[in-house]
Parts: C-alpha cells; structure tokens; sequence
C-alpha cells in the first residue's frame, strides 16, 4: 500500500480555524485523475489541491485543483495555500516569490514577510454577459430593491469567471437564501458557475465589503473565502469605479454567514484600459498527515 503525505491549511486567516480549509498533497504526479478527485471528495472542502513533483517545470511548480466535484483550472485561495505548503517544506532555501503553473496557466506568488502576506497576481480580467435584474434577484431570494443597480449585474473572470452582484446593505447580503433550482437555470448556458454578491457595509467596521460567495454547481453551496472571485470584484470595482476611483487597495470580509470568518486583501489598478488585480491574505497551517493509496 502506497501512501502520500498532505497538509492541512487555513487560508484568507485571521487566526487558526478561521478562513478557508485546503488540503494540499506533495509528489502526486502518479496519482490518477479519477483518484485525484475522489480524494478532493473524500476530504470534502471546497477545494483540495496536489502539487505533481518537488521539482521546478518551466520555472514553477505543477499544480492540480479539485473541487469536490470537479477539476478547475485555477482559484485563489488554493493558490495561496499551495504556496505556502511548497516554501515551507519543500523549497531547500527561502524565497520572496514563486510560480505555480495551473491549467489555467502561471501565476505568482509573493511573500510579504512583516505581514505574514501571500500575494497573488491574477489574469489579465475579462468582462463578460450582463444579467437583467429581474433574472438575478429570484435566484438570491430577496427583494429586488436590495439589488443596488446602479452597476451592473455581471460575468467577469480573473482565470475562474463569476456572477457578481452589487447589494445595497449587508442586511441584503444576510438575507441571501440561494433557490437552487433556479441557480441552475440561470447558469445553465453561463461560463460563471458561481455568484458572488457584496456590499459597501461589514460586520467589522475597519473592512471595506461584505462578500459571500455561491457554487452549489462545484460542489460548495457556500464559500468561506474565495480569491479568485475577489480577483474578478477587485477588477469589477476599479471598472465601474465603485468607490470612485481607477485603484483600489481595500480588505474584504467574508465567511461569517457559514462561521468561517475570513479576510481577504484586494489591491487593483487600471491604466490605459489595463487592470491589474492582486488578491492576498493570510495563512496557517493547522494539520499534517500520511494519505493511504
């Protein structure tokens, strides 16, 4: 019998138990597809992530996400976790940054070391469908005045593409109740499996935004933290200049409707019509352990 080791981390932390769980596995390159995703359905986060070797591969490290229901090309907190796991027991001599090549391509790492802050650069932001009000607020199970509409209800993608909807008070985003069988519908013939919604009021007065986060389809009918989505709002705020400017440097909180407190860190410019979108946060590790084959 074979077996792997894995870690167990919190990411987007403000303290151990708090942010979102990852399990991260180390030298998982013989491992199959299909066992790949029955452990990611065996452990049951949101995401599970397998780092393929030790060795460095076009000048980063091969890595692998799962949801309990599928493989994703990218997401943000995996990303940060994963990062942590590989410089902390894998990497022979510190270092400030690193890559890590997903399917959806590279992205780096940067280690703020008197913040104890990872930071990831995101894709390149695409803007996609815009929804009618009226197809969206059923879905959510509030009222449609909640629904702020001065922006736009929309698809954007930072590598994972999301619906972001913009609420007028964090009494709205309270009173978020997904009708699932109309979540389905909407996102039947949508890139955007996930709906992300937020607004300008938080239950810690010295964060920006409330956030919370929807994908029932992967497998997670509520996020903890999601840096991925976050990427895609960091770029939906400078776009639309929500707090009425071209750069943002803001703390998001989210996960308190499911007690999984997190804070996520969004930093984002636009220039010349080009947005850059950092997302960062905090991680611990809480657990490690050997994974029988």
């Amino acid at each position: 019998m074979g077996k792997i080791n894995y870690s167990i981390v919190d990411v987007f932390s403000q303290g151990k138990y708090t942010g979102n769980q990852l399990a991260v596995f180390k030298n998982t390159g013989n491992i199959s597809d299909s066992e790949m995703q029955q452990i990611a359905k065996e452990i049951n986060f949101s995401e599970t992530t397998f780092i393929l070797s030790d060795k460095e591969k076009a000048g980063g490290y091969d890595v692998r996400i799962f949801t309990p229901n599928e493989e994703v090309p990218f997401a943000g907190h995996p990303t940060l976790g994963t990062a942590y796991i590989i410089r902390n027991e894998i990497l022979n001599e510190p270092s400030d940054k690193l890559l890590l090549n997903f399917k959806g391509g590279q992205i780096l790492v940067s280690f703020d070391n008197q913040e104890e802050i990872l930071w990831m650069k995101q894709y390149k932001p695409t803007f996609g469908r815009i929804f009618d009000t009226n197809k969206v607020f059923e879905v959510l199970n509030i009222d449609k005045e909640y629904i702020d509409d001065r922006f736009p209800i929309q698809e954007v993608s930072t590598g994972l593409s999301v619906i972001i909807v913009p609420l007028k008070s964090l009494e709205a985003v309270k009173k978020v109740n997904i009708n699932r069988e109309k979540y389905f519908k909407l996102i039947e013939h949508t890139d955007a499996k996930a709906i992300l919604v937020f607004c300008p009021e938080a239950y810690n007065s010295e964060n920006d935004l409330n956030v919370r986060d929807f994908a029932d389809y992967y497998g997670i009918p509520e996020d903890a933290a999601t840096g991925s989505s976050n990427g895609c709002l960091a770029s939906y705020l400078v776009k639309y200049r929500y707090f009425g400017k071209s750069e943002i440097n803001i703390s998001v909180e989210q996960g308190y409707e499911i007690k999984r407190p997190s804070l996520l860190f969004l930093k984002a410019s636009e220039d010349t019509g080009e947005i850059t979108v950092f997302v960062g946060g905090k991680v611990e590790k809480i657990a490690q352990g050997e994974w029988f084959l």
